[in-house]
């Protein structure tokens, strides 16, 4: 059997335009989250300024929602409203792209639009100094086969089971290495704090690592760098799977961890904050699973490195656990723990959010924004390609 592990590099001669002067102009790329959660969208705008030196010299802008799953066409009109810019690796020089949230004209959020939200939290939490690193993991899919198949796999069939594909080096075990390169150095440029990544236990698999980062900033950086990582596959002719059980059976699935640290479990003796915060994790435990991601109870079985969907549980150094306490932190007796329950297709956003409400505060701070997104995963609708 023939194993698809070649990708191509579509247009990969257009970034000579990049050189062509500007007239003292600068195109902006708006991006945004579409209406079914994980469908990023952008679109570009030419603004008559040779460099954006705030978020003030940006516009608003809006788009045709009812093309996106969030309007209909007698009243279609969505608004982008900017939030932070960046510089764009793509067209290089003073362009920027603009990560806008979005909103219905009676001033409204839309059906994914959960920053607002998550800005109250970390508002509310910010005398404890949240930090996080999340690490978003995601599987490389052929364009040019149908069904798409993984990186790594035969055509027709499976690969040789897992083990060496984690973490591996050469051309039978480690698939799309020149994507996940491409993408990090998108990030660096951009100012994105990725801190790191790494091929996956599943062959087309890999993991980049963004924090240690505070409050919005995360949810922010997150979005922005798979956005940057549905261009760069673009641009090899692959795309990204998102799903967090991309193929069932004894094959990992996808998750999107998330590290986690306060003030206080940053101190000296923090691990007994830690502690407190497990046992708030523990009566919330379905709480956070709703708010979690889309079809996590395929992913979190009990096997392949998960925990177990219906089952709280953390242990140091457990991989197979809720929580996960880092050795480092049990020895060092503070610093930050692991929950690795999210999953790949999580919205970063929400998932910080519930998991500093939990822990920092009340626990009753995100109850609408909790709502919501439940009511939005039970309305979304495969689309068949």
């Amino acid at each position: 059997m023939k194993v698809t592990d070649k990708v191509s590099s579509v247009g990969r001669g257009d970034y000579q335009f990049n050189k062509l002067p500007q007239n003292n102009k600068i195109i902006a790329e708006y991006v945004w989250i579409g209406g079914r959660g994980l469908d990023i969208r952008s679109k570009s705008r030419t603004l008559d300024i040779p460099k954006i030196k705030s978020l003030s010299d940006i516009p608003e802008w809006n788009y045709d929602g009812s093309s996106t799953f969030q309007a209909s066409g007698h009243d279609s009109e969505i608004l982008l409203k900017p939030r932070v810019f960046y510089p764009d690796p793509f067209r290089l020089g003073n362009n920027i792209l603009v990560l806008c949230d979005t909103w219905k004209p009676d001033g409204t959020p839309t059906n994914t639009n959960f920053r607002s939200e998550c800005l109250k939290v970390m508002n509310k939490a910010a005398h404890e100094e949240p930090w996080f690193g999340f690490e978003q993991e995601y599987v490389l899919y052929r364009n040019d086969t149908y069904p798409h198949r993984p990186l790594g796999f035969p055509e027709g069939g499976y690969p040789a089971p897992q083990g060496p594909y984690y973490c591996s080096v050469g051309g039978g075990c480690a698939f799309g290495r020149q994507i996940m390169e491409a993408h990090y150095r998108c990030c660096l440029y951009t100012g994105i704090s990725i801190s790191g990544t790494n091929s996956e236990v599943f062959p087309g698999q890999w993991e980049f690592q963004i924090g240690p980062v505070t409050g919005i900033h995360l949810g922010d950086q997150v979005w922005m760098a798979r956005y940057l990582l549905l261009r760069v596959a673009e641009h090899y002719g692959t795309s990204v799977n998102w799903e967090c059980k991309p193929v069932i059976g004894e094959w990992n699935g996808s998750g999107c961890h998330a590290n986690f640290s306060t003030n206080s479990t940053r101190r000296e003796g923090g691990i007994q904050t830690i502690y407190n915060y497990i046992e708030k994790l523990r009566e919330k435990h379905m709480y956070c699973i709703d708010g979690y991601g889309k079809d996590n109870a395929k992913r979190l079985s009990g096997t392949c490195e998960t925990s177990n969907i219906n089952t709280f549980s953390f242990g140091v150094a457990d991989r197979g656990a809720s929580i996960r306490i880092p050795r480092v932190t049990a020895n060092d007796g503070k610093g930050y723990f692991e929950d690795r329950r999210p999953a790949s297709n999580s919205d970063p956003y929400v998932v910080s959010a519930l998991l500093t409400d939990v822990t920092v505060l009340d626990g009753n701070s995100t109850e609408e924004l909790h709502d919501r997104y439940v009511s939005f995963l039970t309305s979304i609708r495969p689309i068949i390609i």
